[in-house]
């Protein structure tokens, strides 16, 4: 799935500062006006570098703290795919959903069409959205709400969901001392630069519209695609198509020159904010970010369509995560 915008979500303050910064940008531009866009960047005051420095270095810092957060994406542990019916859950042998961490028996999940029904292990202690669980219950999937269920285990490291695929479920888990997590490596970064703040023009399509996309897994749905985003880069005209925008704006998804090439393979997102008709957005590349499957193999993502393949590199944003060995 494309990555909500709270994939990359940034603290007022931050958001402030990034205001701040496009100021900055626009009056470093201006002094270079009439030449290159590079020289414009040389010919940067160097107060006005270190604040918009230190406006990407925010984002960077918000970043790597969300993603590891107790419940953030370096927390998985698990991804179980389940069929209907009913699944003992436990980190024991005879767990027909073994988990690699947690209670040898947890509890027993069943799939049916009415919901999901979970009944606990007798006397392992676990909650449900923070309460404590004395009984059968039922548990929302990511498809039923923005927020599905959480069962909470081992004193509440350990967290439980259930997410749906298409017409498939799977059990996804998370723990607070995942490797992933304790041992995060921290991300790189292309050079990126004040010329990577570009100037795009939003064009919503005439019509509702769809585009076919596939996740990681290999399911296929068709996603709306209320209109696209042109943006002018090295005398050149490039296109991305926008798709499943939320309240908030929209994650863009795209394809360069760097993928696979020192970035992630399958692509990366940049969060804009759309007008509500034809008009101007921002284009920060500096924080072009990676989707959740770049930091865990428990995750689920969508590939990025044919249409959003730019022929560019961006040599800005966050470069591919390179995981920690393991012994």
């Amino acid at each position: 799935m494309v990555p909500a915008r709270a994939l990359s979500a940034v603290s007022s303050s931050t958001r402030r500062a990034g205001f701040v910064a496009s100021i900055i940008l626009a009056v470093l531009l201006a002094a270079g006006c009439g030449g290159d866009d590079a020289a414009a960047v040389d010919a940067i005051d160097p107060a006005a570098q270190a604040a918009f420095d230190a406006s990407q270095a925010g984002w960077r810092r918000e970043r790597a703290e969300m993603l590891t957060q107790p419940d953030g994406w370096a927390s998985l542990v698990g991804l179980h795919w389940v069929g209907p019916g009913p699944h003992y859950v436990g980190s024991s042998a005879g767990n027909g959903v073994r988990l690699s961490v947690g209670p040898s028996h947890l509890g027993m999940v069943d799939v049916r069409e009415g919901g999901i029904r979970f009944v606990p292990e007798r006397g392992v202690p676990l909650t449900l959205d923070g309460q404590p669980v004395d009984g059968a219950v039922m548990l929302s999937t990511d498809a039923d709400s923005a927020e599905p269920s959480v069962l909470g285990f081992d004193d509440g490291r350990g967290r439980l969901s259930v997410i749906r695929r298409g017409t498939r479920h799977a059990i996804r888990v998370r723990h607070e001392d995942a490797a992933s997590r304790t041992g995060f490596a921290g991300i790189d970064h292309w050079p990126g630069g004040a010329d990577w703040v570009l100037t795009g023009r939003y064009t919503p399509h005439p019509a509702p519209r769809t585009l076919e996309v596939t996740d990681i897994v290999g399911t296929v749905e068709q996603v709306a695609n209320p209109g696209m985003i042109e943006f002018d880069r090295d005398g050149r005209t490039h296109r991305i198509e926008v798709l499943d925008p939320g309240r908030e704006g929209a994650a863009i998804a795209f394809v360069d020159g760097t993928s696979g090439h020192g970035s992630y393979g399958i692509g990366r997102y940049l969060d804009v904010d759309l007008p509500a008709t034809a008009g101007p957005v921002r284009l920060d590349f500096n924080r072009a970010y990676n989707p959740q499957c770049a930091f865990s193999k428990f995750s689920t993502c969508r590939l990025t369509p044919n249409a959003n393949r730019l022929d560019l590199r961006v040599e800005a944003g966050e470069k591919a995560y390179a995981a920690p060995s393991t012994p």
